[in-house]
């Protein structure tokens, strides 16, 4: 799953890598369905315990239709990522049309209750015949 671009973004310091990559072994083009994975590595360089709490998606499809998705966690899980430690995990999006793309944050809450947001980078969804680059 590491064959596509990686998009990369550094915030209060918790750095995110998204790496996508198109599956064209679950798409199924003449129903209208593309279907990517994404992995995403959450690297703790602050010098605090941290916990995702939450995530916000902003995803728009190659016609530009918006959808926003909110939730807690993360497939399931609310990670406690130590001071240099990393949490990964991957998950997808099926889409309309070949190509696309999805930014957001994370709600993270550190050791002493404060709560701010990671920037999660932009990353486009395209096919491997028409892979663009966002960043």
């Amino acid at each position: 799953m590491h064959d596509g671009p990686a998009y990369t973004a550094e915030s209060n310091g918790i750095l995110i890598r998204v790496r996508p990559n198109y599956l064209a072994g679950q798409s199924d083009p003449d129903e209208g369905r593309w279907v990517w994975a994404y992995q995403i590595e959450i690297v703790n360089l602050s010098g605090s315990t941290v916990q995702l709490m939450a995530r916000r998606w902003t995803i728009t499809d190659g016609h530009g239709h918006v959808e926003e998705v909110r939730g807690p966690g993360v497939v399931g899980e609310q990670p406690v990522i130590e001071p240099g430690a990393s949490y990964a995990y991957a998950s997808g999006c099926p889409l309309p049309t070949d190509s696309g793309s999805m930014v957001g944050a994370y709600y993270m809450t550190d050791a002493e209750g404060c709560s701010f947001e990671a920037e999660i980078p932009a990353f486009s969804l395209d096919t491997p015949d028409a892979r663009r680059v966002l960043n």
